[in-house]
């Protein structure tokens, strides 16, 4: 069952309700989890790889080739125990992430259209499970890449180290350099897809309230903001919540929030009274 929209007293004209921003708080624990993982996957890394080094460090300062079986064994056992760890670990964050949105989007929207003087009753519709169900599988995927492309840099640095007879920190360094490439990108992941998953979420739930119109918001954060968004939000340009506002940048129709690092969200349009 469809969401209802009912106006204790009916009204013309227009009404521009308040846009929803994606919420920081869920943005930092999400970031907080994802760091918790990689840096104990770090650790693990640093110990056993330096452990297996300093056994046959005589060989390497020589060139010899075998510490390198001992050292792809060493990263052949770690890289499956945490991939296994992320794997498990990736449903349950993934799935706790995608319901806090949910529930924070909702309560949100709930008390902006209190405050302007309507009630609604909330249904979990097939469209908003379709969504959520949408977040987390790519959350998932996401999550599961963190340890895989770290752990592919992490063996490509250590080997190449071996091959070329460097001590053991030149090769430290490359693996904390590693370990800040990845930190960034975990961060990256949790603002990114608060932001996408928070705009999924709200335009779902306008959708089924029969909203079809919103107000383009610049965001106003970001070292680089986009000109056509920056542009659009100081325009106060309306556009189709189904179909999205057609950015002349990318050449085509996007929503708020569906580029990278885009924090622009909508202002729903409600046109007289339903």
């Amino acid at each position: 069952m469809a969401s209802k929209l009912r106006r204790k007293t009916p009204k013309t004209g227009e009404t521009i309700l308040r846009p929803i921003h994606p919420n920081v708080g869920i943005e930092i624990e999400y970031r907080r989890q994802l760091l918790k993982l990689i840096d104990a996957m770090a650790a693990s890394v640093d110990y056993w790889l330096k452990a297996t080094y300093r056994k046959n460090e005589d060989r390497i300062v020589a060139e010899d080739e075998s510490p390198a079986d001992a050292l792809r064994r060493s990263m052949k056992e770690l890289s499956k125990r945490w991939l296994d760890k992320f794997d498990e670990m990736s449903t349950k964050l993934a799935d706790y992430f995608a319901q806090s949105v949910e529930k924070r989007s909702t309560a949100a929207m709930k008390k902006i259209l209190k405050d302007g003087g309507w009630t609604v009753r909330f249904q979990i519709t097939p469209a908003m499970r379709d969504v959520i169900v949408a977040t987390v599988h790519e959350n998932v995927s996401l999550i599961k890449s963190i340890p895989e492309r770290y752990l592919t840099q992490v063996e490509s640095i250590v080997m190449i180290g071996v091959q070329n007879g460097r001590d053991l920190q030149v090769i430290s360094e490359g693996l904390q350099k590693q370990l800040g490439v990845t930190r960034r990108r975990a961060a990256l992941i949790a603002r990114d897809q608060t932001n996408k998953a928070n705009a999924s979420l709200t335009r779902a739930r306008q959708l089924e309230l029969g909203l079809d119109t919103a107000v383009w918001v610049h965001s106003g954060g970001g070292r680089h903001p986009r000109p056509s968004h920056l542009k659009a939000g100081r325009d106060k340009v309306q556009y189709s919540i189904k179909e999205g506002w057609y950015d002349p940048e990318v050449g085509r129709k996007i929503q708020p929030g569906e580029l990278i690092s885009c924090r622009c969200v909508g202002r729903p349009v409600i046109k007289g009274f339903s």
